[in-house]
């Protein structure tokens, strides 16, 4: 099933609160993703919110960022 407007922007959403606190913890998006032992096009594509990321890799990035997974779903529009 496709994705509707409003999850797509939702995701985009997500994924610009990502890059807000890897930025914030000082780290490279290549940094995160050896952190993550992800390839840099996964996570740029999570960040970017062209992908739907899983609740497992959700809380891979939280432990990775040192936060909670809740921490990356405060987002301000």
């Amino acid at each position: 099933m496709p994705l509707t407007n409003v999850e797509r922007d939702y995701l985009k959403l997500l994924g610009r609160n990502i890059v807000k606190i890897r930025k914030e913890k000082k780290l490279k998006q290549e940094g995160l993703s050896d952190l993550l032992d992800m390839d840099d096009g996964s996570l740029r594509r999570i960040e970017s919110g062209r992908t739907n990321p899983t609740t497992i890799t959700l809380l891979r990035i939280a432990n990775a960022l040192g936060i909670e997974i809740k921490d990356l779903f405060e987002i301000t529009i």
